[in-house]
């Protein structure tokens, strides 16, 4: 069979498609998929661009060599804030290079070694939550609160205790580079002057750097003495160079701090308003976690695998409200899926936020169901693994997968644990954000302390 092209709008249209692509990206993948199908292009000249949503597509891409794409293209501006040397930016051996020694600090002992400690931060953001002038009882934007909780839990991460007191001002240093990448591509434009956005970013990526840095000198005069610290991890290792590490280190913080937060907030506005989800969150953290002043220091890999409902929640949730709407790459050679041709120099944008809500591989897309993730059969296994792709797949997937996925699961089942929450909206809130989807307006509900009555297992299971 033939190889066609890609059905897209022409004319004036695509104009239209790509004023609004940064501002309101979920209603224009939505009405490309409903206009001209699950894969299709749009775009022209040098911003020629191929919207990839369909699962069985996906797959296809992502069995596609890797030296068919491009990662390090001329529009991939991440580069400027988490730097030219960073994963993320790479490709070919510096690539492998880069991933294969980063990957190895996100180990099995050292993933079962945070469990403890996210739990101990959640129970750290709950007190300060509880002892502040809005709650107990009054309403709170908890979008915040989720960012604090997940930085604290990422710098103890990657750089240790030593580094507690400094995750706000760690956290502070990301906040105008997350804005510079959410703006429109003419304010992103490569420029030396000073006094503008991008003047900006590159001071605060310097006050990173010297943070990095100094901790990076620090552990080169004496061993770590923290096994949960990857910091330490790369600098004990031979592959990388110090500016190397710098930008691996600022790029996990990046990717992984925003997105995971955002993903967390998604969660909330989800379980909280599926009636009887939040109910039966506590009731089953009750049971594998124990009433909320246990001890849960020996927590382990056993019992985040007994909190399956929260697990589900949190697959639902990522697959309706994944982190990132599309993911580029740009095609290296033309790029054949299903008898469609992408030409090469396409930048092709990827979409686990369009895959989530196929309608061929999700009954009912647009519900809130958990129970789509509960023993499924065999044939339903091998569709999940196709559409249900937030963390993307293959050797370019996101490297912190499991930690997000721990994380999510973990501090759901405890701030359902621990809290009372309720919200008077009848539905989750429109979505905003193209590098890393968040709710529109925050996450606000009404918060207070939990009953201290035990619960029983029961209501969405």
């Amino acid at each position: 069979m033939k190889d066609t092209a890609l059905p897209g709008p022409t004319g004036i249209a695509q104009l239209r498609y790509l004023r609004r692509a940064f501002r309101e990206p979920q209603p224009v993948l939505d009405e490309l998929r409903n206009d001209f199908g699950p894969v299709c292009r749009f775009g022209f000249g040098p911003a020629k661009m191929a919207i990839v949503g369909d699962p069985a597509a996906l797959k296809e891409l992502f069995a596609t060599s890797s030296g068919s794409f491009r990662w390090g293209h001329k529009f991939n501006v991440l580069g400027f804030v988490v730097g030219d040397t960073s994963m993320i930016v790479s490709d070919g051996p510096d690539h492998r290079r880069r991933r294969s020694s980063v990957q190895s600090a996100f180990s099995r002992r050292r993933l079962n070694g945070w469990i403890p400690m996210i739990l101990e931060q959640t129970d750290r953001t709950v007190d300060a939550l509880l002892a502040g002038p809005a709650a107990p009882g009054g309403t709170v934007d908890l979008a915040p609160i989720a960012r604090s909780l997940v930085l604290a839990v990422t710098v103890r991460a990657f750089f240790g205790g030593r580094f507690a007191t400094r995750a706000d001002e760690i956290g502070d240093l990301f906040e105008r580079p997350q804005a510079y990448l959410e703006s429109p591509a003419l304010r992103q434009l490569p420029h030396p002057f000073p006094f503008t956005a991008r003047s900006r970013v590159r001071a605060d990526r310097r006050m990173l750097d010297s943070i990095i840095d100094a901790e990076i000198a620090t552990l080169r005069q004496s061993e770590a003495d923290d096994p949960l610290d990857i910091l330490g991890t790369l600098v004990g290792g031979v592959t990388l160079t110090d500016h190397e590490i710098r930008d691996q280190v600022v790029t996990l913080i990046g990717a992984g701090y925003n997105t995971t937060a955002a993903s967390l907030s998604w969660m909330l506005w989800r379980a909280v308003l599926e009636p009887g989800t939040w109910k039966s969150l506590r009731a089953e953290a009750d049971e594998v976690l124990g009433l909320p002043d246990t001890d849960t220091s020996a927590a382990d890999f056993a019992t985040l695998g007994r909190l399956e409902l929260a697990e589900r929640v949190m697959r639902e949730t990522l697959r309706l409200h994944p982190a990132g709407v599309v993911a580029p790459r740009e095609a290296a050679t033309d790029v054949r899926l299903g008898g469609r041709v992408i030409p090469k120099g396409t930048l092709i944008l990827w979409s686990s936020y369009l895959a989530g809500r196929d309608p061929q591989a999700w009954p009912d897309p647009l519900r809130f169901d958990p129970d789509r993730f509960r023993d499924p059969t065999p044939q339903q296994a091998a569709i999940i693994d196709t559409a249900w792709v937030p963390f993307g797949h293959g050797a370019r997937n996101c490297i912190g997968f499991a930690l997000a996925q721990m994380e999510l699961t973990l501090m759901i089942a405890r701030l359902a644990q621990r809290l009372d929450v309720t919200t008077t909206a009848s539905k989750p809130p429109p979505p905003v954000g193209m590098v890393v989807n968040r709710p529109a307006g925050g996450t606000n509900m009404n918060v207070n302390q939990r009953d201290s009555a035990p619960t029983g297992l029961g209501g969405v299971r």
